[in-house]
């Protein structure tokens, strides 16, 4: 448990979705699928996607844009952006750069994390121990990607379960407030079972590589699935044991919305009503590194949370990556 002078407090939320909708009946179109199959394991109705032109550092600006203007926050206040996503527009410069000349944060500097599904809250945690140390007292925490951008819609074992969005959240210290604790984990020999072979300095791109279709995200859904469940549900366990929590006491779970038995599966190891979940995988799909930031600025928008409010947050991603977040809620109920 953490023992320092300041918490980092989330005291901004914003967030951005594509305007286009693509439905399961759109799907069917595409693969061969159903509407009843998807949301019977995965409990998706629809995703959007960007259109031509717009992608991650467009649709981040436009999240941070939408934190600035709800909460009255200056550009020249950022002192740090931190942006986690798996599809930056480019591999350089690094989106926080391009999105800090997007928003005029003169006084910013930033760098881009990539843990896939674990992104934001693993830059949750870098940002957190910015402003516990003193370093920083503005830090803009994006988690972003453009999914669209690496799916095959031929594979209906991955394209259906993706969509495109952005999100953001402004970290300032407290007192009070903020991150209680949290527990992050990485274990590289779930790597072949998740991800992008085809882009990187290993297989830069090339004639072969496109045939392959190397440049897509592939995983083996059986083993994903199985070590989601027990990875999100024991890690979230475990903080709320030491830190105790339960169903009694937890306002609001905030999980990684990548499918809807594993957040059910979650949920229930922690002694959980449907109430107290947080959950949009129906309309927006897995975005990746933004289905948690999109949650919490929903969970704020729709007066779920309220100030002193147990939070716990929880996510399972490509690496395998994992972990869990216990956070005292800061922001008085929205207007």
């Amino acid at each position: 448990m953490k023992q320092t002078p300041f918490k980092a407090n989330i005291t901004a939320v914003g967030k951005y979705l594509p305007k286009k909708v693509i439905t399961n009946q759109d799907m069917e179109k595409l693969v061969d699928t159903s509407d009843e199959w998807i949301q019977s394991r995965t409990g998706i109705r629809e995703r959007r996607k960007v259109q031509k032109g717009e992608a991650t550092v467009e649709m981040s600006t436009n999240a941070v844009h939408n934190l600035m203007k709800n909460h009255n926050i200056s550009p020249e206040e950022i002192d740090t952006i931190i942006v986690a996503t798996v599809t930056p527009d480019m591999i350089l410069p690094c989106s926080a750069a391009l999105i800090q000349k997007n928003i005029n944060a003169v006084n910013a500097w930033g760098y881009d994390l990539s843990a896939a599904c674990s992104g934001f809250l693993f830059a949750l945690e870098s940002g957190a121990a910015l402003i516990e140390s003193g370093r920083s007292k503005k830090v803009i925490v994006i988690g972003a990607d453009t999914m669209s951008s690496i799916l095959n819609y031929e594979d209906r074992n991955t394209c259906i379960l993706f969509g495109d969005g952005a999100g953001a959240v402004l970290l300032e210290p407290s007192e009070e407030f903020g991150i209680i604790d949290s527990e992050l984990r990485i274990d590289g020999s779930g790597g072949e079972y998740l991800k992008v072979d085809g882009g990187g300095s290993l297989n830069p791109a090339s004639h072969e590589t496109i045939t392959n279709k190397s440049h897509y995200v592939w995983q083996d859904g059986k083993t994903v699935y199985k070590f989601a469940v027990r990875g999100m549900a024991d890690i979230s366990y475990e903080v709320a044991t030491r830190n105790n929590l339960s169903g009694d006491n937890i306002s609001l779970f905030i999980p990684h919305q990548a499918n809807k038995r594993i957040i059910d599966a979650t949920a229930k190891r922690l002694g959980l009503k449907e109430s107290q979940i947080m959950i949009n995988i129906d309309t927006y799909a897995n975005t990746t590194s933004a289905t948690l930031p999109i949650c919490i600025a929903e969970a704020y928008e729709n007066n779920r949370l309220k100030q002193g409010d147990n939070v716990m947050l929880s996510t399972f991603g490509a690496g395998f990556s994992w972990g869990a977040m216990y956070l005292k809620w800061g922001m008085s109920t929205h207007a």
